[in-house]
C-alpha cells in the first residue's frame, strides 16, 4: 500500500523493489515528525524538535564504507582510501537486504543534491526510519511539489539499519555496511542508525561525479558579502577548527556550512540544511544555531535531555561528544535564498594547531595552497582521546579524506587551476594555540581570529607588510588592525624561543613525512612548496 506524492511511472515497484508493506512517498515535515513519534523512534522536544539517539553508532563508520569495483571505475577510484567490494558481493547484499525489507514500512524522499540545477543530481532516499526521512529532507534540497510528479532519480540510496550484513557473503568488513555501486547507481546502508551516513553518501557520490565535469567538490562552508554574491569566501577545515562558527558571520550571507561545488559559474551549496555540532553550544556565541534546537522538526541527535521538561544538556557528552542538530537552511536568518555565490575571492584553510607553531594567519601562493590542501592538517590534544598525552597531528587530505573516492591530486589540481583562473587569495588560519603548545600556551583569541578574517575578506590585510615564515615559507602579516603585533609572530609569544624552534622543527618534519605519499603525483612548484 502506498501513500503520498510520487511520479506514477517511478515508484519503487518500477525500480524492481517489490513486496514491501506500507510505503510513504515524500511526506513533509509534520507528517514525518508524527510518524516518527508514533513509531517510537524518538521523543518530541521543545518547540516540536525531534529528539533521538542512534544506539551503538554515534558517528560515521568509515572502515565499513565500500566501493564496488567494476570496470567503469577500477582505474579512477583511490583504492588505498576506499575498500573494494565485488559486484557479486553487492548483488548478494542487495538481494538479502530487499528480502529483509519484505512487508516492512518504508519512507521515500525524492530530493536533489546541488543548488545549481545545471550540476545537481536527483537522489531517491529509501529509509526504514521516518526520522531518517526527516533528516535527509533537511540536509538535501527539496524539489517543488509539482516536480515530484515527474521525478526520476539518478541514484537511489536504501538505508535499513535493522539489516545486518554478512561479511563473507557480502564481501564487506562487518555487519555494518555502506556500499556504493556506480554502475547500478545505488548506495546501500545497513546496520547503523547514525543519520550522517545518509548525507555523506551523497557527498561522496558528488565527489566522484563532479570532477569529470571540471567542478571542484569541496568539504567547506561558504558565505558572501551582503548584496554582493561575487565577494564569496569558502572555509575549509576539519572538525573543531571553527568552520561552521567562523562562516556564520552575521555581517555576511551564509551560502552553506559544509559541502559545496565550484564550477565555471561560481560556488553552489550541495545541501538544503545544516548538520551542526551542539556540544557546548552557546546562545551568546552562536545564537542562531542555538535557536534551531527548539524549532519545529529540527532533529536533535544523541543529546542528553531532561525526561520531564525536555530541556537539552549541551555540556553532557555521556552519549557522545558528536551530538548534533539537523535543520533546514532557512532556519538561519542570514542564509542565502539561492545557496549560490560567485567564484571564491578568498579561500580560508582552517587548522587547529595544538603545537603552538603556526601563526594566526598566513597568505599562501597557489602551490602552497595545494600543499596545505593535500595535507589537511589539524591536531588532537591531550584529554580528547584515551592515551593522548601530547598534541597529535591529524592529516586528512582535502580536509575530508573519508569522502574522497578519487585520488587527492585530482581535487588538488582542480583547486589550483581554479585559483589561478579566478585569482582567489588563499589564507591559512590557525584557531589553535599560541604562546606554547596545548597545556602550556593558550587558545588563539577568537576576537583576534575574527579581526584577521575581516581584514582578509575586506582586502585591507593584503595591503600590510608581510614577512616570510622561516618554517613553512608562507607570508605572515607583520601588523594588522585590532590584533597585537606580538600575536602575529608565534615565536615571540613563547617564553622560550629555543623551545619554539624545536617544536617548529618537529611539526615541519611531521608535515614532510605525511606529504611523501604525494610527491610522485604532483608538479615541481608544489614539490618546492613541500620541500621548503
Amino acid at each position: 500500500m502506498t501513500f503520498g506524492r510520487v511520479n506514477p511511472k517511478f515508484s519503487l515497484e518500477d525500480q524492481g523493489i517489490t513486496g514491501l508493506g506500507e510505503v510513504f512517498y515524500n511526506l513533509i515535515e509534520p507528517a514525518l515528525v508524527e510518524a516518527a513519534v508514533k513509531n517510537g523512534e524518538g521523543t518530541l522536544g521543545r518547540g516540536g524538535a525531534f529528539l533521538v539517539t542512534t544506539g551503538k553508532f554515534t558517528g560515521r563508520s568509515p572502515k565499513d564504507k565500500h566501493v564496488v569495483k567494476t570496470d567503469s571505475v577500477a582505474d579512477t577510484i583511490w583504492w588505498d582510501n576506499n575498500a573494494e567490494m565485488t559486484p557479486e558481493g553487492f548483488d548478494a547484499l542487495y538481494e538479502d537486504m530487499i528480502a529483509h525489507m519484505q512487508g516492512g514500512r518504508y519512507y521515500v524522499q525524492d530530493l536533489t543534491g546541488g543548488a545549481d540545477p545545471a550540476h545537481s543530481i536527483k537522489v531517491r532516499m529509501v529509509t526504514e526510519l521516518a526520522w531518517h526521512g526527516l533528516f535527509i529532507r533537511h540536509l538535501l534540497r527539496r524539489p517543488e511539489r509539482e516536480a515530484l510528479d515527474h521525478f526520476v532519480a539518478d541514484f537511489t540510496v536504501i538505508n535499513c539499519p535493522s539489516f545486518k550484513a554478512d561479511p563473507k557473503k557480502h564481501d564487506c568488513r562487518s555487519d555494518t555496511v555502506i556500499a556504493m555501486n556506480f554502475d547500478r547507481k545505488m548506495i546501500l546502508i545497513g546496520g547503523t542508525e547514525y543519520a550522517g551516513e545518509n548525507k555523506k553518501s551523497v557527498f561522496s557520490l558528488l565527489n566522484y561525479l563532479l570532477p569529470e565535469k571540471g567542478i571542484m567538490p569541496m568539504h567547506c562552508s561558504a558565505n558572501h558579502a551582503k548584496g554582493n554574491p561575487v565577494d564569496t569566501a569558502v572555509f575549509f577545515g576539519l572538525s573543531g577548527t571553527g568552520k561552521t562558527t567562523l562562516s556564520a558571520d552575521p555581517g555576511r550571507i551564509l551560502i552553506g556550512d559544509d559541502e559545496h561545488g565550484w564550477s565555471d559559474r561560481g560556488t553552489f551549496n550541495f545541501e538544503g540544511g545544516c548538520y551542526a555540532k551542539t556540544i557546548n553550544l552557546n546562545p551568546e556565541a552562536e545564537p542562531e544555531i542555538y535557536a534551531t534546537t527548539s524549532k519545529f522538526a529540527t532533529v536533535i541527535e544523541n543529546m542528553v535531555f531532561d525526561e520531564e521538561t525536555k530541556e537539552l544538556d549541551f555540556d553532557d557528552d555521556s552519549l557522545t561528544a558528536n551530538m548534533r542538530c539537523a535543520y533546514p537552511l532557512d532556519y538561519i536568518s542570514n542564509a542565502s535564498e539561492t545557496a549560490i555565490g560567485g567564484h571564491p575571492k578568498n579561500i580560508i584553510m582552517l587548522t587547529c594547531d595544538a603545537f603552538g607553531v603556526l601563526p594566526p594567519i598566513a597568505r599562501l601562493t597557489p602551490a602552497q595552497a595545494m600543499y596545505h590542501f593535500l595535507s589537511g592538517f589539524t591536531s588532537k590534544v591531550a584529554g580528547t582521546e584515551r592515551g593522548i598525552t601530547e598534541p597529535e597531528p591529524t592529516f586528512s587530505t582535502c580536509f575530508g579524506a573519508p569522502f574522497m573516492p578519487r585520488r587527492p591530486e585530482v581535487y588538488g589540481n582542480l583547486l589550483r587551476e581554479k585559483i589561478a583562473k579566478h585569482g582567489a587569495t588563499c589564507w591559512l588560519v590557525n584557531t589553535g594555540w599560541t604562546g606554547g603548545a596545548y597545556g602550556t600556551g593558550s587558545r588563539m583569541p577568537i576576537k583576534a581570529t575574527r579581526a584577521l578574517l575581516t581584514a582578509a575578506l575586506d582586502g585591507s590585510l593584503s595591503k600590510v607588510k608581510f614577512r616570510k615564515d622561516p618554517n613553512f615559507g608562507f607570508d605572515v602579516p607583520v601588523d594588522a588592525p585590532g590584533v597585537p603585533e606580538v600575536l602575529l609572530d608565534p615565536r615571540r609569544t613563547w617564553g622560550n624561543p629555543e623551545a619554539y624552534d624545536a617544536q617548529a622543527a618537529k611539526l615541519v618534519e611531521m608535515f614532510a613525512q605525511n606529504f611523501e605519499q604525494y610527491l610522485p603525483h604532483i608538479d615541481e612548484d608544489v614539490k618546492a612548496a613541500a620541500l621548503g
